[in-house]
């Protein structure tokens, strides 16, 4: 049995995010000691080990709950567990593709500016301020 503190430290996830997947019913509700303290089994530290992992991964908590839902039944189809993992796919490279245009942004109202004039004369300054200056919507 692990109490909460060591489910956080052999996890890495914070106590106060532990509690609230548990409130969230992501995480079974721990067994209490007479102290009222909770504790973990090794299915509750495998469970938050799967959560972090998908959190890392960038799912959602509505997707994390869908796969856990999979994943207590394994005699159903793997298609939504792959539907949701594609779905996070796509999302992901939708985020690298806007990280790329602003890293083109970023790259070129950096290097409109020196750094060695006045705050006055700073394109860095004029093109956060004026959205015109920017080669794109963003």
């Amino acid at each position: 049995m692990f109490s909460i503190g060591e489910l956080s430290k052999r996890t890495k996830v914070k106590v106060p995010t532990i509690r609230y997947y548990e409130e969230m019913g992501l995480l079974a509700e721990a067994e209490r000691t007479s102290g009222n303290q909770r504790r973990y089994d090794k299915d509750g530290l495998e469970r938050l080990s799967f959560i972090r992992h998908a959190r890392d991964l960038g799912f959602s908590i509505e997707a994390i709950s869908s796969l856990i839902e999979l994943q207590e039944h394994p005699d159903r189809s793997c298609e939504a567990a792959t539907d949701i993992a594609v779905s996070q796919l796509a999302d992901v490279r939708e985020k690298m593709k806007r990280l790329k245009l602003l890293e083109k942004e970023l790259t070129r109202i950096s290097k409109g500016c020196d750094g060695h004039g006045i705050s006055e004369d700073c394109y860095v300054l004029a093109s956060l301020a004026d959205h015109e200056l920017c080669e794109r919507d963003h």
